[in-house]
This record gives C-alpha cells, structure tokens and sequence, in this order.
C-alpha cells in the first residue's frame, strides 16, 4: 500500500505470480492494508460496472459519517482513476490523485471516507469492481461536475466523455461548497479516528 498524495488515499500493486496455466494475485491483503490504513476494511457492498470506452463515470462522495470508503481495481480493460480531495479544510483541497488501473498491473486504490471518486474507461470495454464500507444511499450521496475546471483534471485527450444525465447535471465544486455540502477534513479525521479505536487487529 503505497500513499499517493492525498491523505486517505492509497494504491496498491500486487504481485502477480504466472507460469503456463496463467496468473494468480492477491488483490487484496488484510494484513498489508490494515498497517498502512490503521483500520481494517469493512465491506458492507460490493459493485461491479462495465463501462464502454469514454464513460465518465463521478465525481461521487458521499456525507461523513459515516461516508463510504471504496477499494477498487479493474478486472478488464483500462480506466483513468480519479481520487479528489474534496474535504473542506484539507492541506490538499482541490487536489486529484490520478492512477491508471488496468487488467495488465492489476492495480488498487482504496479511498477513505470523505473523498472523491470517479474513472473515465480507456478501453472498449471495462470491467471494474470496488468494495465499499456502507451501502449506497441516494439520501447522502452527492457529485461534482467531473469537467469543472477547478478540479484540475487532465482528462485524456482524444476521447470524448460520456456522461449520465445525473453526472453531467452536478454541480460544480464552489457550488456544492456554497450548499454547505463538502464534508469537512476534521469530521473524516475524527470518523477515521473511531474506525482505529474500534478496530482490533
């Protein structure tokens, strides 16, 4: 688990072990994760999409607490990775943390509660799943324009996104800020706090 320049924010590469049957890899290991985070994972949801080349899919995060931290890799294909500080308060607010995920270095990135997340397919088709700490709940999921430009984002050039009517309609990051919305970088430190304490390795 390596960090990647946001607090709460983390990528892991596995090893992958091959011979002339295929591959085997962990892609996730209790132990490895829990040294790095502090906490161990709870998964309460488990998701799976497949996206055609170009869907665009976030920016989303949800309120804190409890908010909903995700691992997440990519089975098939390729996706552009996209982790957001959005926490207000936050020493890297505004910032994105960008990782190519694929079904070549069967990569990881777990995100903590509070932040966001979206992924933009690079190939014709891919695969992802992610494991995530509480189950969906439209009451307190919200999004931000994934193309806002103070997001920063380099988005590839050369394809052009496709978004969901929900996506391509969200706000931009000042107005969701304006709305009283973005979750504050001390309650997702004070919520994580309590994840160590009630945590036993």
């Amino acid at each position: 688990m390596d960090p990647i320049g946001i607090a709460g924010a983390w990528l892991f590469t596995p090893q992958i072990h091959g011979d002339e049957r295929g591959s085997f890899l962990e892609w996730f290991q209790d132990a490895g994760f829990s040294a790095a985070v502090g906490h161990r994972l709870t998964m309460r949801q488990a998701n799976c999409s497949v996206s055609r080349r170009g869907s665009l899919r976030g920016v989303h995060f949800a309120d804190v607490p409890p908010g909903q931290a995700k691992y997440i890799t990519c089975l098939r294909g390729s996706v552009l990775d996209v982790v957001v500080d959005i926490r207000t308060g936050s020493p890297t607010f505004g910032r994105s943390a960008v990782n190519r995920l694929d079904d070549r270095t069967r990569r990881a990135v777990y995100i903590a509660e509070g932040l966001g997340h979206g992924f933009l397919a690079l190939s014709d088709e891919a695969l992802v799943v992610y494991l995530a700490s509480e189950p969906y709940a439209p009451d307190r999921e919200h999004g931000v324009h994934p193309l806002d430009p103070a997001l920063g984002i380099e988005w590839p050039r050369g394809i052009e996104p496709v978004l969901s009517p929900k996506d391509a309609a969200a706000p931009s990051l000042a107005e969701v800020e304006r709305a009283g919305l973005l979750p504050s970088y001390a309650d997702c430190l004070a919520y994580q706090e309590k994840l160590r304490s009630d945590t036993t390795f």
